[in-house]
């Protein structure tokens, strides 16, 4: 089986190509290299024989003549719901534009396509109302789980708004030219080479400022850290891809939520103490009681649908989580240096 990794030199995507080559996959990536920390998983793949193809997705002239591949996992995004709004022609190019272009390939090429789509599909103010305060004085009972049913109507975000329209557009080619799919809504997804900067990867920001002794802050609600995420290893989330490929002549045509769960949610407040005990550092925490237009307070996955298709669930909980990033970040100190200056 071929495979295309687009995004391969992000968080994902290189930690995707890395696993399925392991397991005698013949992988390779797509990634034009912009992002900051990408040149570093370059190197990694290279080191694992995954040759990488730099060119922009949106660009689909240089695109298109790529070899045939018989699966592309499409895990090319600008991630970060603040900077969708500050730079939308390339998030509109790069999210939506780029997975037009997939699906062209997958046509010309007869491919099947897993798009991992995210969780700000869903509508803020939706998923505002579900704590039912603005200011989180008391952590948010852990009830209401998110699935594929949650309405969609409302706004979400332009990086939102690229994803859900992607995901439209896949279902579009499908119906008209049989293009084969399968749809995973990620949550928050953690682990080892994740860089952890503000506007993305709080896990491993957290745990880095904590290595640091640098102070951070609970954003928004109060300013109390009540808010909560489930959180998914990167490590469980390539389990769940790889029994995808392995079924996808039987199972297709699906769209998935993923996730931690409730096992896996954590408050920031939580989280704080979880990073405290792990690296015996107390840092202070600043409040800051307001916070932007984009942000929720509560997302919390449900995996039934997947669990049931696939007899699949997470097998590392917070704990593992935080553990394999704070030795990884020793590990990597220097070069971690570098790129969170």
């Amino acid at each position: 089986m071929k495979i295309l990794i687009t995004g391969g030199c992000g968080f994902i995507g290189s930690n995707l190509a890395i696993f399925l080559k392991q397991k005698k996959f013949n992988v390779y990536s797509l990634d034009n290299l912009f992002r900051k920390g990408s040149e570093i998983n370059l190197k990694r793949l290279r080191k694992t024989n995954i040759k990488n193809f730099k060119i922009d997705i949106s660009d689909y002239k240089k695109f298109k003549f790529l070899p045939k591949f018989d699966i592309i996992i499409d895990c090319c995004a600008e991630p970060s719901v603040t900077a969708s709004n500050q730079d939308i022609d390339r998030v509109i190019n790069t999210n939506f534009i780029g997975t037009f272009n997939i699906l062209k390939k997958c046509v010309k090429d007869k491919s099947k396509i897993i798009f991992l789509s995210s969780s700000r599909v869903y509508p803020i103010e939706k998923l505002r109302n579900i704590s039912k305060s603005k200011n989180l004085t008391k952590p948010i009972k852990i009830k209401k789980k998110i699935d594929i049913s949650f309405p969609l109507n409302g706004a979400k975000s332009i990086y939102g708004f690229s994803k859900l329209s992607s995901e439209e557009l896949i279902k579009e080619f499908n119906y008209t030219n049989k293009i084969d799919y399968i749809i995973n809504r990620l949550g928050v997804v953690a682990g080892p080479w994740q860089f952890g900067k503000v506007d993305q990867g709080f896990f491993s920001l957290w745990l880095w400022r904590h290595i640091n002794n640098k102070d951070l802050k609970y954003i928004g609600f109060g300013g109390y850290g009540n808010q909560v995420r489930d959180v998914l290893h990167i490590d469980d989330l390539n389990n769940l891809i790889l029994k995808q490929l392995k079924s996808i002549n039987k199972i297709f045509n699906r769209k998935f939520t993923v996730g931690g769960d409730s096992r896996n949610a954590i408050s920031l407040k939580e989280l704080t103490l979880l990073c405290r005990k792990i690296t015996n550092n107390k840092i202070n925490i600043k409040k800051l009681k307001t916070t932007n237009i984009y942000d929720i307070p509560y997302f919390v996955t449900s995996n039934t649908k997947v669990s049931q298709i696939y007899k699949w669930k997470p097998k590392k909980n917070l704990h593992d989580i935080a553990v394999d990033i704070y030795n990884w970040q020793l590990k990597n100190y220097k070069t971690l240096k570098t790129i969170l200056k």
